[in-house]
């Protein structure tokens, strides 16, 4: 029977008793395992990395010659700079984390010429915006031209300099450099002074354009100062498009962008714990227990082609190649834990557990060491990894920050107590307690705590009993311990002494998960990991990637679903098709599908599995079902690869990434999703840059409206086009045309508008 494991938040903190509080990531290590390998080969990532190729943006902004050119991919197409807040982010916390010696002198290099450039600038500001003097002049003067991956002509410049107000606070909140706060300070100072002749309603008007969590970091800033006047500018910068409804717990979330939103609502969050505004609270809560519960896979992940998608319809993220985005699952851990130190839920950690074992470990490569974007949903696909010297992607940012984090949520403390959340092998250092947790789990179904004491006290040790674990079970030096149930965990409380020694038996069973959607696609866990199927390696093209823009995307051949297993079976009896393999622990195999050749296919914790082909879901036929639905599958998967093979370029017409991969620029157009499809729209003309090289033919897909628009191509006016009733048209292109070139879409002389585009294609 199909079962779900990830509940709705509690309204209210549980049984009144004290808020848990995370210890500081500088009191925790991490132990041999999974975890620590991954964090080790991040040193050698960030290490990697020229931190004066990252800081040339700074410079040219400041009047100052770089001493290294600009990286090249994001960071030198309009996102330049963006990279270089996440990396202080990650040296800050890494450093706090391990006490490495060169990346805390790499993050005192980084400080110190981030502080050269600013006061080269000399009012404050520290961004490698290109071309930010004239940008910031016109907001300033209310000159503002906002675009959900734009403003003012400029790549998101709000969410780039969010970055940098994020490292600096790290830099000083985890890191202890005094040196950030002075510079945070004089940022936030600086925005002051930007926006102060802006109206709340121009201000609403910027945050059209994407701009990362600013509220979070402006109420991060008036409670490091006590200076309400920068709580006032998180309010200004809270965007009220999302919050209103969301205060009235409507889930208007379909066809956004989904990492544009969640950290505004980790601001909302920010913002309610400060100031105790309970319908803050609602609003950020309501978000949570949307994406958790109505909008995440298995994995913990959430979004299609980095939108939101209909929570009732999963079958586009299924089969797409651009799955859930890393960077939400790392603002969703984030998120998570707001709410689980504000509340004591155990509910926030069993979706933190789930998203950090499944999405976020399985995203670094552990051999290579490099980060994914997407991981594909889609059965029988792959992920692509980045590499140092190409790779500057949002995801690599958090992608380098997620290892530096990965003790910080292990154990709290509530007053005196002392609390454990997650089963990962670590010591914690808390005054005059030390703790130490060893172990293989999850190879070994338990976990070992062992608490050293200078002297004998009376605390209680609290330990998250999973929603994953029926029987836990606790030994305290080889004997049965008093002990109770208390919302959701399980308390010794006692006189301890030094070398005392809790043996937890942390037993694991299998379960079956239907998408949020209950459509017939399951994926099996074993306790709380998700089992995933190797099949193949085949064509894995730019499984590394380059510095392309579009390098992110796993854009090798799609497999046919009829090439890959289904289960043959009934709903009541799913679990019955995974067995336990001797002998292996964590290993099962998988019988009773539809095709001979996969039967006894071998299921693992997705997070072991790297560089391959993989299946986490299985879609679930009857036996007379099956027959009938692969003839129409089979047809449908050769017209749609067919229409792949014969694909040189595609934009998804609305959507942030595709857009900005293909140099889009806008006279007069606006953007909208219906139904979850996203389209755009103009009165004049906006333009995509396109690979054209072989291409003789242009399909255009969207809403059958009645307007017509006409197309231009290297400069060749095409004749003018309706879509037909179903949405489509096709206009054949010019024989000579060059490898790229501009194509404008624009609407003709004395038309209202162009219809509603959702995709172009240019075809062999």
């Amino acid at each position: 029977m199909a079962t779900c494991c990830i509940g709705l938040a509690s309204a209210e903190p549980v049984s009144g008793a004290s808020l848990p509080q995370s210890f500081p990531i500088s009191q925790v290590r991490l132990l041999p395992s999974a975890f620590l390998h991954r964090q080790q080969l991040d040193i050698c990532y960030l290490l990697a990395l020229d931190a004066d190729r990252l800081l040339a943006p700074y410079r040219k902004e400041a009047g100052l010659p770089p001493k290294a050119e600009n990286y090249t991919n994001w960071e030198n197409t309009g996102l330049d700079g963006h990279i270089c807040g996440h990396y202080l982010s990650a040296l800050s916390y890494m450093w706090a984390a391990t006490g490495h010696e060169e990346i805390g002198r790499r993050l005192d290099y980084v400080l110190t010429e981030l502080s050269v450039c600013q006061e080269a600038g000399g009012n404050g500001y520290l961004g490698g915006v290109p071309q930010s003097k004239s940008l910031w002049a016109e907001i300033a003067r209310g000159d503002i031209r906002a675009a959900s991956f734009g403003l003012n002509d400029r790549w998101v410049p709000l969410y780039n300099i969010h970055k940098m107000y994020a490292g600096l606070r790290d830099a000083w909140l985890i890191a202890g450099r005094a040196d950030a706060r002075r510079m945070l300070v004089a940022f936030a100072d600086w925005m002051l002074t930007e926006v102060s002749q802006l109206t709340d309603e121009q201000i609403q008007q910027m945050l059209v354009s994407e701009h990362g969590g600013l509220n979070e970091v402006f109420a991060d800033v008036a409670d490091i100062t006590g200076d309400k006047r920068y709580l006032r500018l998180a309010h200004q910068f809270s965007d009220q498009q999302l919050l209103q409804p969301l205060k009235e717990g409507r889930d208007v979330l379909t066809g956004m962008h989904a990492n544009t939103q969640i950290p505004k609502v980790i601001g909302f969050k920010r913002i309610a714990d400060l100031e105790h505004l309970s319908d803050w609270d609602f609003a950020a809560r309501f978000f949570w227990d949307v994406v958790v519960k109505k909008r995440s896979v298995s994995i913990g992940g959430n979004s299609m082609r980095e939108h939101f998608h209909p929570s009732d319809d999963f079958s586009a993220l299924l089969s797409s190649e651009q799955g859930p985005e890393s960077c939400n699952t790392y603002n969703m851990l984030r998120l998570s834990k707001m709410f689980y130190q504000s509340t004591a839920d155990r509910c926030f950690v069993d979706y933190y557990e789930r998203a950090l074992y499944n999405h976020i470990l399985s995203t670094m490569n552990p051999v290579q060491g490099g980060f994914v974007y997407f991981t594909p949903m889609r059965s029988g696909h792959y992920r692509v990894y980045s590499q140092p010297q190409t790779s500057m992607w949002c995801c690599v940012g958090t992608g380098f920050e997620n290892p530096a984090r990965y003790g910080e949520m292990i154990y709290a403390h509530e007053d005196q107590n002392l609390v454990v959340n997650l089963f990962i092998p670590s010591t914690l250092s808390w005054g005059d307690v030390s703790v130490e947790q060893t172990g293989t789990f999850p190879l070994e179904e338990s976990t070992n705590i062992t608490l050293h004491l200078s002297r004998p006290q009376h605390f209680a040790v609290k330990i998250r009993k999973p929603n994953w674990c029926s029987s836990m079970t606790v030994i305290l030096n080889d004997s049965p311990v008093a002990s109770r149930l208390e919302d959701g965990y399980i308390v010794v409380e006692r006189r301890w002494s030094d070398g005392d020694c809790l043996h937890v038996a942390l037993p694991m069973h299998l379960t079956a998960e239907q998408t949020p959607d209950r459509s017939p696609q399951y994926s099996f866990l074993y306790g709380p990991f998700v089992l995933a199927a190797k099949t193949g390696t085949d064509r894995q093209d730019g499984l590394f990637a380059d510095d392309s823009r579009g390098g992110h995307i796993a854009n090798g051949p799609q497999l046919p679903a009829t090439q890959l297993p289904a289960l043959i079976g009934s709903a009541d009896s799913v679990l019955s098709h995974v067995q336990p393999i001797d002998g292996q622990p964590l290993a099962f195999r998988l019988t009773g599908l539809s095709l001979p050749a996969f039967e006894g296919l071998t299921l693992v914790p997705f997070y072991q599995l790297y560089e391959c082909r993989y299946q986490i879901y299985f879609p679930l036929y009857a036996a007379d079902e099956w027959k009938k639905r692969q003839a129409t599958l089979e047809a449908e998967e050769q017209a749609r690869m067919a229409l792949e093979a014969r694909t040189i370029d595609k934009v998804f017409c609305g959507e942030q990434q595709s857009e900005s991969d293909h140099a889009f620029c806008d006279n007069a157009s606006w953007n909208g999703a219906d139904a979850g499809i996203h389209w755009r729209r103009t009165n004049h003309n906006f333009s995509y840059q396109v690979k054209t090289d072989g291409a003789r033919t242009l399909m255009l897909k969207g809403f059958a409206d009645p307007e017509s628009l006409i197309v231009t191509i290297a400069g060749r006016e095409l004749p003018a086009v309706q879509l037909s009733a179903e949405g489509t048209a096709s206009l054949s292109l010019p024989a000579d045309l060059p490898p790229s070139a501009t194509l404008v879409l624009a609407a003709p002389q004395g038309s209202t508008a162009t219809p509603r585009l959702v995709e172009l294609r240019l075809c062999r």
